[in-house]
């Protein structure tokens, strides 16, 4: 790297490491994760989560995809039942895509136009995921995949890219001249491992998530075959999107 891209990049990897300036509104979060960790009633969790009406029907809405994929059988008629089924992990991780994704939207542009494009691939990877399942079912082969793990781990799959173009938007808004957009394209390009790690440590995400997210881009190996992160490498190597190719 140059001595400017070394000097952006350490002033991205700061930006990640605060939680609360990636991620802007946490009074729902919080709490949340709170009750989670302690393994809080199931009623807990549910009034914590129905507190942001917004975040409930995201939450239902999530957890009806994979049924609406043919992936499983359920639907989920009310939050309590969304929740019950999806668990602690995942809905922890549909709940930080939420609060992540109402943090991007706050964007300017051309950041929020950016990273709008790396969500919808990630929502397009997500799809992907689910019908790679639902193909397997329909072959009659056994599986045993949690379907949300698969589906959260979807949402993170560009999660140095969403992560790191936050952080120099961030950081561009108080620059003066701005910095180049050419210069976050080279740091992404050169430091996409890194900087997903750091984001994944920085954020308080679940270690299973960084786990099979190496293993989604063959950074890691697993002998599980129910692995969330096996399945969604067939996608992203379909897709050239592996940091490190098959």
């Amino acid at each position: 790297m140059t001595s400017l891209e070394r000097e952006v990049f350490d002033q991205v990897r700061a930006i990640i490491s605060n939680e609360e300036q990636v991620l802007g509104r946490r009074d729902i979060l919080t709490p949340l994760k709170k009750a989670l960790i302690n393994e809080a009633d199931i009623r807990v969790v549910i009034d914590t989560v129905s507190a942001d009406p917004a975040l409930a029907a995201h939450l239902l809405i999530r957890a009806n995809s994979a049924q609406a994929a043919g992936a499983v059988q359920s639907k989920n008629r009310s939050v309590k039942d969304a929740l019950i089924r999806l668990g602690q992990v995942n809905i922890y991780r549909y709940a930080f895509a939420f609060y992540l994704k109402e943090r991007l939207d706050a964007l300017v542009e051309p950041y929020r136009k950016l990273v709008h494009g790396y969500w919808q691939l990630t929502e397009d990877i997500a799809s992907s995921a689910l019908e790679l399942i639902k193909q397997d079912v329909d072959a009659g082969k056994q599986v045993n995949i949690d379907v949300d793990e698969v589906q959260t781990l979807a949402l993170f799959s560009v999660f140095g890219q969403v992560i790191t173009l936050t952080a120099f938007a961030y950081l561009n808004a108080n620059a003066e001249p701005p910095l180049s957009l050419r210069i976050v394209k080279s740091i992404i390009d050169k430091q996409q491992k890194s900087l997903s790690l750091d984001a994944f440590e920085n954020l308080g995400l679940d270690d299973d998530l960084k786990q099979e997210f190496m293993v989604a881009h063959n950074l890691a190996q697993t002998t599980n075959p129910n692995s969330a992160g096996l399945v969604l490498r067939r996608v992203l190597a379909k897709r050239q999107l592996l940091i490190n190719p098959l």
